[in-house]
C-alpha cells in the first residue's frame, strides 16, 4: 500500500473526529472491518488506529473495541497542576488546608526571623539534611511506629522528589518494577523519564495480587515493587499485615527492591506496621508534607537501608543540591513541637467529614474508598464512558479525572476518581451533587 493512501485513511478519520462528524463514544469498526471498507492489509489497518491512539483520537479497550475519545479533555484529563478558574471546582487534585494554617506559617517566620544563626540558612546545606534536621524526622516517624536512626534519613524537596531520587539512584533503564494496575500517576511519569518498566499488578481485595506478583518474578527478571500499602492511591486501601508479610517474603526471595510510598498513611489510623519496619534491609520509605500540612511545604524525608543512603544522597545532590533551608527549618520546627501531629488529627476528622457527604449525595452509585481519605474512587456503569462523563462535568465547572492517569496496564477501567480535600465542604456537597446528575443522565441514556 502507498504511504499517501495509509496517511488519507489517518488524515480522513482525524477530521471526522475533530469536526465532530464522529461525536465521542462512537465504536469505530474493527480492524479487520477497517482493512475490508479501504482496501489495506490487517497489519495496516491496526497501525491507522495506532496512529490516531497516539494523537489523542481513539482508544482501544480490550474485549470491546475502538472508540472515539472526547478530545475537550486536556491529554492528563485533569490530573496536572494548571490552576483552576475561580468559578471551577476543582476534583481532580488534592491539596487539603484548614483554618488558621496560614497563621501557623506567618508565626513560623516570626520565629524564623528571630533565630540567631539566621544567615546560615543563606548557605549551601548537607545533601540529606543536618544531622539535626533528620533526628527531627527519625523522631517522628517512631512516632507512626517505624524506628530508623537518623543516619539512614534523607531529607528531600518533597515526596516527588523523594521517589525521584530513589529511582535514579537504585534502577536503571529498562529495568522492570512491578506496580498496581492502577497506582500513583506521579510515579509513571517518573518511570516513563527514566525508562523504566511497569509491569502491571491486578488487585485481588483490599491490595494486589501476589500470585501476580510470584508469576511475574518467576517469568521476569523484576528489579523492584513499588507500592502504597497504607490508604493507597486511588483505590484507598490498607494492606493487611498478613499480606504485607507475603509480600516481602515474594521480596526477599526474588530479591527486590521495595519502594514503599507513604503519602497518605498518616489518614489511616490503627494500620498495620510499614513495609520498611518489617524489612527495613530493602525497603525505602518516602513521604512528606504536603498532604498532612500544605502543598506548598516542599519538605519530603526518605529512609534507606544504610547501604543505600549513600547512592540516595549522591541522586540528591544531583537533581537539587541540598535541601531548601528555610522550609527545612519550618518544617522541622513543626515535627519537633506537635504542629503536624495536630494538623494530622484535624485533616483525618476533616476527611472523614468529607466522605461522608460523598456518601450521602452519591448514594446509589458504587463507591471504593477508605473512610478517612481525602478522594473515592467511583467506578462508572456498563456502557457510560468516563471521558464523556469528564467532559460533561467540565462543562458544568466541575473538574474530575478519569482512570487513564493512574492505569499502567492496556485495560483502562471507565471510573472517576474524586479529590474531596481542595474546596469548602458546601461547595463540594455542590459539586458532588452535579456528579451524582451528570453520571445518572448517561446512565440512563445508555
Amino acid at each position: 500500500m502507498a504511504v499517501s493512501r495509509y496517511k488519507a485513511v489517518v488524515d480522513a478519520l482525524a477530521s471526522d473526529i475533530r469536526a465532530g462528524r464522529l461525536p465521542s463514544g462512537t465504536r469505530l469498526p474493527t480492524h479487520r472491518q477497517l482493512a475490508a471498507d479501504e482496501g489495506l492489509a490487517l497489519v495496516t489497518a491496526s497501525r491507522v488506529y495506532a496512529e490516531l491512539e497516539a494523537m489523542g483520537l481513539v482508544s482501544g479497550e480490550p474485549g470491546r473495541g475502538t472508540f472515539v475519545r472526547e478530545i475537550a479533555l486536556p491529554p492528563s484529563h485533569g490530573i496536572d497542576l494548571q490552576a483552576a478558574a475561580a468559578d471551577v471546582v476543582d476534583l481532580n487534585f488534592n491539596y487539603p488546608a484548614l483554618p488558621g494554617q496560614a497563621d501557623l506559617l506567618r508565626q513560623a517566620l516570626r520565629q524564623l526571623a528571630s533565630r540567631g544563626d539566621l544567615e546560615a540558612l543563606l548557605r549551601y546545606q548537607p545533601h540529606g539534611g543536618r544531622p539535626d534536621e533528620r533526628a527531627s524526622v527519625a523522631r517522628h516517624l517512631r512516632r507512626t511506629g517505624l524506628s530508623v536512626g537518623a543516619d539512614q534519613v534523607l531529607i528531600v524537596n518533597g515526596a516527588q522528589h523523594g521517589l525521584a531520587a530513589t529511582a535514579m539512584a537504585t534502577l536503571r533503564p529498562g529495568d522492570v518494577v512491578a506496580a498496581d494496575a492502577l497506582t500513583y500517576p506521579g510515579f509513571k511519569v517518573l518511570a516513563h523519564a527514566l525508562h523504566l518498566e511497569l509491569a502491571p499488578l491486578p488487585a485481588a481485595g483490599d491490595a494486589p495480587d501476589l500470585d501476580a506478583l510470584e508469576q511475574l518474578c518467576a517469568t521476569r527478571r523484576v528489579r523492584a515493587v513499588y507500592t502504597m500499602p497504607t490508604l493507597h492511591n486511588p483505590l484507598g486501601w490498607v494492606a493487611g499485615e498478613h499480606h504485607r508479610e507475603q509480600l516481602i517474603e515474594i521480596a526477599r526471595r526474588y530479591e527486590l527492591l521495595i519502594i514503599e510510598d507513604a503519602a497518605y498513611a498518616f489518614l489511616a489510623e490503627q494500620s498495620p506496621p510499614p513495609l520498611s519496619a518489617l524489612a527495613p534491609e530493602r525497603t525505602v520509605y518516602v513521604s512528606g508534607l504536603s498532604k498532612n500540612v500544605a502543598t506548598g511545604l516542599r519538605f519530603g524525608f526518605v529512609t534507606a537501608p544504610t547501604t543505600l543512603v549513600p547512592t540516595i544522597e549522591r541522586a540528591i545532590r544531583t537533581t537539587t543540591w541540598n535541601t531548601p533551608a528555610v522550609m527545612t527549618a519550618i518544617a522541622c520546627r513543626w515535627l519537633d513541637d506537635g504542629t503536624v501531629t495536630r494538623l494530622e488529627a484535624q485533616k483525618r476528622d476533616d476527611a472523614r467529614i468529607r466522605q461522608s457527604i460523598a456518601r450521602e449525595v452519591l448514594t446509589g452509585l458504587p463507591q471504593v474508598s477508605h473512610p478517612s481519605s481525602y478522594f473515592l474512587w467511583l467506578p462508572l456503569p456498563e456502557d457510560v464512558r468516563a471521558d464523556q462523563i469528564a467532559a460533561a462535568l467540565m462543562r458544568e465547572q466541575v473538574l474530575v479525572s478519569t482512570a487513564e492517569p493512574f492505569a499502567t496496564s492496556a485495560h483502562v477501567p471507565h471510573a472517576l476518581r474524586l479529590a474531596l480535600g481542595s474546596t469548602h465542604p458546601d461547595t463540594l456537597r455542590e459539586a458532588l451533587n452535579k456528579v451524582k446528575r451528570v453520571v445518572d443522565a448517561y446512565t440512563y441514556r445508555s
